[in-house]
C-alpha cells in the first residue's frame, strides 16, 4: 500500500498563525481558521482583486471563528472589502460564514447542489433525531438502549454552525472558467466527500477544498437521507478523473493541512488506501457482522466519542460499495439490524 505522503513535498513548513496570512502564490493568501474538533482548523484562501478580495471557503459560524475573521480583515486583508465568496462544498466548516460576507455585500458563488443542500438543511433544524436517523442507527447495529438515549438528545443541526444563506446566488458548474484574482480557473467537480464538490484549476495551482487532502482521506459517509448511497465508488471515480489533469508540479491548496505538490501521487495513494480498506473489510466479513461491528476491522482500532458518528457513516459507505460490487451482501437479522457477509 502506498504511504500517505509518498511523492509529496510541502513548500511551507508552518501554517499561518491566528490572524496571520502566508502568501502561497502572487496575490493568493493562505489563512487558517479555528474549528472546535479533532481536526482543529480549516484553510481559506484570499485572492487579491485589487479593490478587494475573493475568498475560497469561510469557516464555521462560531464566535471564535468570527473573531478570527475580525483579526484577518483588519490585519493581512488590509481592511479591503470581500467582493466574492466561493464555497467549494456544503459542509459547515466551508460554508458556515458565507452568509455573513454576503450580508456585507459579497457575491456568493457555489455549486447548485451545495447551495440547495445548505439551504434545505438550515431550514430543517430539529430538536430530536428524525425517524430516518433513528432507523439507520438501528439498522447499523446500535443497541436499543443507545438508540433510546440518542432519541432524547438534540442532534447536530446545520443551522447551529451556518449563517443563513441568501435566496440568490451565482451557480458554478463543471467546466466553467472563472476569472478570480487575476487568473482564469477551470472548475472540475468531484464527488464522494460531498455532492458536486468544486475544485478550481489554474496554471500550476489547484484550489482543492476537501476533495484532495494530504495525509488524510476526506470522510466518505452514508447518511439517513440516502442510506443506499455509494460515496466510496463516487470518490474513486473522481480521483481517477482528476488524475487525468494532475501535474506533479502543481501547488495544491487544500481545505485542511498544508499546501503540497505531488497530486498524481496523492490521488494514487487515496485510491490505494480505499481499496486496501475494502479488502480488509471484506476479509473481516468472513464472519457475519453488523456495520457497528465492522468499524474496528475497517479502521484498525476502536473508535468512540465524537468521532464515532463519522466513523460509522464511513463504515456504511464501504459496506455499500462492497455490496454494489457484488463482494458482500446483507440481510436483516433477528434483532432488526443489517448483518453483512462477504460473498464467496
Amino acid at each position: 500500500m502506498i504511504r500517505p505522503d509518498d511523492g509529496l513535498s510541502y513548500p511551507f513548513a508552518d501554517p499561518p498563525g491566528r490572524g496571520e496570512a502566508t502568501e502561497v502564490a502572487p496575490g493568493i493568501l493562505w489563512l487558517r481558521l479555528p474549528l472546535p474538533m479533532a481536526l482543529d482548523h480549516v484553510n481559506t484562501f484570499a485572492l487579491d482583486e485589487g479593490d478587494g478580495w475573493t475568498l475560497i471557503d469561510t469557516g464555521i459560524d462560531t464566535p471564535d471563528c468570527r473573531a478570527a475573521w475580525d483579526m484577518l480583515l483588519s490585519g493581512p486583508l488590509a481592511g479591503r472589502q470581500v467582493r466574492r465568496v466561493l464555497v467549494t462544498h456544503h459542509h459547515p466548516d466551508h460554508v458556515g460564514l458565507a452568509g455573513m460576507f454576503v450580508a456585507g455585500g459579497a457575491e456568493l458563488l457555489m455549486p447548485r447542489t451545495g447551495w440547495l443542500t445548505t439551504r434545505m438543511l438550515c431550514l430543517d433544524a430539529q430538536d430530536r433525531p428524525s425517524h430516518a436517523a433513528l432507523t439507520l442507527m438501528r439498522l447499523a447495529g446500535t443497541t436499543t438502549d443507545e438508540v433510546a438515549r440518542r432519541a432524547e438528545e438534540r442532534p447536530f443541526n446545520m443551522a447551529d454552525l451556518v449563517a443563513p444563506l441568501p435566496p440568490t446566488y451565482t451557480r458554478i458548474a463543471d467546466g466553467d472558467v472563472l476569472r478570480l484574482g487575476g487568473r482564469d480557473w477551470r472548475v472540475r467537480m468531484g464527488e464522494g466527500h460531498a455532492p458536486e464538490h468544486a475544485t478550481l484549476w489554474s496554471d500550476g495551482l489547484v484550489l482543492a477544498g476537501d476533495q484532495v487532502l494530504p495525509g488524510i482521506s476526506p470522510n466518505l459517509g452514508v447518511w439517513p437521507s440516502e442510506p443506499a448511497a455509494d460515496p466510496v465508488g463516487a470518490f474513486l471515480t473522481s480521483c481517477a478523473a482528476l488524475a487525468v489533469n494532475a501535474d506533479p508540479a502543481d501547488l495544491i491548496l487544500p481545505g485542511h493541512k498544508r499546501p503540497f505538490r505531488g497530486m498524481p501521487a496523492r490521488l494514487a495513494a487515496l485510491i490505494a488506501h480505499h481499496h486496501a480498506a475494502l479488502d480488509r473489510l471484506q476479509a473481516a466479513l468472513d464472519t457475519p457482522r453488523t456495520a457497528l461491528a465492522c468499524m474496528a476491522p475497517l479502521f484498525g482500532r476502536v473508535i468512540g466519542g465524537t468521532e464515532a458518528g463519522l466513523a460509522l457513516a464511513e463504515t456504511l459507505a464501504h459496506l455499500n460499495h462492497l455490496q454494489a460490487k457484488g463482494r458482500a451482501f446483507r440481510h436483516v437479522g433477528a434483532d432488526g439490524a443489517w448483518v453483512w457477509q462477504a460473498r464467496p
